[in-house]
Order: C-alpha cells, then structure tokens, then sequence
C-alpha cells in the first residue's frame, strides 16, 4: 500500500478511496480503522447484523417495496405526516433534486462544508455565494452577518448545516426560526441536519416542525450517518406538502434497495439501543477531545457532530500526515485540503471508541514529532497555504491567513507613530532583552514613547521580529465556546502566521475543549432514553 496510497486518493473523485478499495490494496482484506468516514459505530448492534445476515438471500434476491410503503414505516416512527416526507437514495440523491428543481440561478452557503453543497449547483451552471467562516472566529457561523451578504448578492436559495460539515458548528432553534423567517422570500431556504442526532447543546434542536409550516423551507435528514449505515444509502426531506411532492414525483419507482426497508422496519424494536449509540458518541466525542487536545500545537474546534476538525500545527502538511497514517499505523482520516474555506492545515477526525483513539494519537505523535513527543515543528515560510479549488475564495482566506476578512494594513516605518504603536503591540517582558539597539532611553519601553524620536525607525523591523519565539500572551482566557465573527474586525491584530504552538483565533487550547465541547450551560441535555413513550420514537423531528 506504502507505494501506491497517493495515487489511490488522487484517482478516486471523492474525497477518499471506498473502504472496499482500500481494503484490497491491503492484501489481508482487511481496511484500515477508519476516523475518515463519520458514522455510528455503535449502531446496528452486533444481534441487528445477525438479523440482516440471517436474511442476507431474501434481501438480495427479491425487489424492495415502493418507496411509499417504506416512506409510511419510517413516518409512523418519526410522527411525521407522509405527504411532507421524501426518502431518497441518500441525501445526496435528495440534494440533486433538490439543485434541479428549486435552485434557479443562485446558491449560498457557508464554507467550509459538505461538498455536495458549492459542487452540484456549479456543476448545473447556477452560482454559488460562498460565506466564508472566519478561522478567527472558530469557524461559527453568524446568522445575522450570512443573512446581510444574501441580501448583498441577491441569492435566491440559502443553506445552512446544522452541526456544520466538517468543524460540527452548532446554532441553537430559535436563530435558526428567526433566519428563516428573515429570509422568507427567498425561493428557498435549506436546513441540513444531516448530523443533529449526535448534538447534545440543546434537548430539542431540529426545526422540522417549523418547517412543514413555511412554504419554502426543507429539512434535510440522514439515516446512514445516524445508523452506521453509509452503504445502504437512505435518508429523507421534510417541506410542507407542495415542496415534498415537488421531489417525490421525480424520485424513481425503487430508489429505495432491500437493505433500507429491512432497516426501517427494524427501527422500531430497537430505539433504546439506538439511543444508547447516541449517548455513547457524545461522550466518546468529549474525551477524544480531550485526548487530541493534549498534543503540542494541536488546536481541536468545539463540536456537535461525530467528527472533531482539528489544525495541524504549524509546519505539518495535511496530506502528508494523512499518507503516512495510512502507510505506517493503517488509520484513515479526513485531510481537508479540498474542501473550498479549507486547507491541508486541517483535518476531519470521526469520534470513536477510546482504544481506536489511543491507536489514533499514537498515531499521530510518531508522525507529527517523531519518537519523541512535543518535539519542535518546523514553521512555514510562508505562513498558512490555502488549496480550496475556487480561486477568489483562496485569495481572501489566504491573504487573511484564515480570518476571511481585510484586516487594517499594518503601519509603515513612515513619522513618528510607529515607535507609539510597537510598545502597545508588543508586550513588555519583551522589550527587556533588546538594549543593543537603543542605549537608554527606549529600554524601558514606556507606553507613552517620545515624540521627538525618528532615529529609531531600526527599531520596528528588530521587534517585529521578537514575538514569534514569544506566544505566550496570544491565547484569551476565557473564550466563549462559538465566538462571535463580529468583534475581531476593529480590534484584531493585523493577521500573519500563527505562531508555533499558539492555537488558531478563536480556536481552543486543550485547557479549554474539555469544557466546550458538552453541553450548553443552562440547556437540558438530551435523554438517554430510547424511542420514549408515544409508540417507542421521540418525536416529529426525529431522534432527539
């Protein structure tokens, strides 16, 4: 495999390689542990594939029902009325629908994100209005700012993924409700809560009741991804009556295989367990957090998925560190170099079990420091190299260095206001050793330098220098776990690279994950019953 792994990821034109790929480039059949793929790894239980197994023949061998009946099952379970449902051949097959039917001329969306979203519009000529989330910020999404660049270029269609593909940003119901009544006459507004069932910020967090009251809001739902069950390829919408028609009466006679039916009408003697999965991912999710965040230079971004984004530390090449996990520790991740908003600096990594994690960060410490753990990681000339695939949102997001705005030029050694800013920039501890330069009267460094001092224009160039050994006064005490994108413009320092060992702005250190990534304050977390009460499901939108 060590010979041939690059050009496995470069033929294939997803993301990553099939398992079943990977799988036979091994020779033992075997693949490798997977943090690449994010799906359930405690659902279907083991007695559930022994089910399906049992009736592996009668599966395979016989046509599937319509997509009607197994539509009605899988509402009965839900609480949903049918006729706002449409159940596809995953969420994919939903999306290009949903792109030929709706999507007249313009898409926006946030970015970084799932694909299928800036991909399938472009590939049908519409054009797509990409909102790029801010590294500064944490990546969290502001509502309000999205909603003013919509208006701005006049988007008709506006996406939002609820937690967001691949960071697991995560915005609360009631912003969601009042962005979709801003936008109401927009021709369309799409909610994608593909991984919500993993969120535990909120008891109740799906806006699927809100939605199949608004003539122009769909919900979108994933199956494979919640039940560990990506090969089967099913998930659903939910619209009102008109919207759900719309793509219904496209869909196939059988887009729906054996496999999916035989799932959903097995859901409704195992919600407990699947409940159980729930629960078990979140706290999975918690102290994989916690373990990836104790690794030098590793910044770990608060999320509600089933997959943790992480920036490498400075130095480290995405696609590098990828190969060499799967060459030398047979451990696939997420390296996120082609997502649009992205860079090779990032990856995706699935929540797993903790032996798999353990295996994971080993993993990871050999390949990033070498034998010997926190060693020294080389910089980067350059500072952080964006490969996102469309060039304007390249140029913004790495002519800020992430922060996706425009930041205030940084000052030239022009008159006499570049000796007052550099000791406001530069804290004190710092100026001390540098006495060489000036002799007396600059070693003190007062805030309030001199005014009759241009000789010292030397000066700036020597201390623009000295932070970078010195990071220490970079990360915030206590940052909000979703900063806001609004409060860095005026303040911020100029951007450039980050320094090493400093966690991205607005990203967290490892002091600070552990307490980010649970829970809300004050919000009830979601049960860790099953299906409760009324007919073994919890309610109209879906699994808790």
């Amino acid at each position: 495999m060590a010979d041939n792994v690059t050009s496995l990821f470069r033929s294939t034109a997803a993301h990553s390689p099939s398992m079943a790929a990977l799988a036979r480039e091994g020779g033992d059949g075997a693949g490798p542990v997977d943090f690449c793929i994010p799906c359930n790894p405690y659902f279907p239980t083991p007695e559930m594939f022994e089910d399906m197994a049992g009736k592996l023949r009668d599966i395979i061998t016989y046509y599937p029902s319509s997509a009607d009946t197994i539509t009605a099952e899988l509402c009965s379970l839900l609480q949903l009325p049918p006729q706002c449902v449409a159940m596809g051949n995953g969420s994919t097959e939903l999306i290009t629908w949903i792109d030929h039917l709706m999507v007249r001329e313009s898409l926006a969306i946030p970015v970084p994100t799932f694909g299928r979203w800036t991909d399938q519009p472009m590939e049908t000529g519409k054009r797509v209005d990409m909102f790029p989330l801010q590294e500064s910020s944490g990546f969290a999404l502001d509502l309000a700012q999205y909603a003013e660049f919509i208006r701005a270029r006049g988007t008709r269609v506006a996406v939002i993924c609820n937690p967001n593909n691949p960071d697991g940003g995560f915005l609360h119901k009631h912003a969601i409700v009042q962005f979709m009544d801003a936008m109401a006459d927009l021709d369309l507004v799409v909610v994608d809560e593909s991984f919500l069932e993993f969120a535990d910020a909120e008891q109740e967090p799906s806006v699927v009741q809100e939605a199949m009251l608004r003539p122009n809001v769909i919900v979108l739902r994933s199956l494979g991804k919640n039940f560990g069950l990506h090969g089967i390829r099913f998930g659903y919408l939910v619209a009102n009556p008109a919207l759900a028609r719309m793509v219904r009466s496209m869909l196939p006679k059988w887009n729906l295989n054996s496999f999916a039916e035989h799932v959903v009408f097995m859901l409704k003697d195992h919600g407990a367990e699947y409940a159980q999965s729930l629960q078990q991912v979140r706290k999975d999710r918690l102290e994989m957090a916690g373990a990836l965040s104790a690794l030098p230079g590793l910044t770990v971004y608060p999320s509600q998925g089933n997959f943790l984004f992480v920036r490498l530390p400075v130095g480290a090449e995405g696609t590098v560190v990828r190969d060499r996990l799967l060459t030398e520790h047979r451990i696939l991740v997420r390296e996120c170099g082609n997502k649009i908003g992205s860079s090779s600096r990032f990856l995706r990594l699935v929540v797993r079990p903790q032996t798999d994690v353990r295996r994971l960060v080993s993993g990871l410490e050999q390949v990033l420091y070498g034998t010997r753990r926190g060693a020294a990681v080389p910089e980067l000339g350059n500072g952080t190299s964006y490969s996102s695939g469309t060039a304007a949102v390249d140029r913004l997001v790495g002519s800020t260095n992430g922060a996706g705005f425009t930041a205030v030029p940084q000052p030239q050694p022009v008159p006499q206001q570049v000796p007052q800013q550099v000791p406001q920039q530069i804290p004190q501890p710092v100026a001390a050793p540098m006495p060489a330069p000036v002799p007396v009267a600059p070693a003190p460094a007062p805030a309030p330098a001199p005014a009759p001092m241009p000789a010292p224009a030397p000066v700036p160039a020597a201390a623009a220098m000295a932070p970078t050994p010195a990071p220490a006064p970079q990360p915030t005490p206590t940052p909000m776990p979703f900063p806001s994108p609004v409060a860095p413009a005026a303040t911020m320092v100029p951007p450039g690279p980050t320094p090493p060992g400093v966690p991205a702005r607005g990203g967290l250190t490892a002091a600070q994950v552990r307490g980010t990534t649970g829970p809300v304050p004050g919000l009830a977390p979601a049960p860790a019953t099953g299906w409760p009460a009324a007919q073994s499901w919890p309610n109209a939108a879906g699994m808790g």
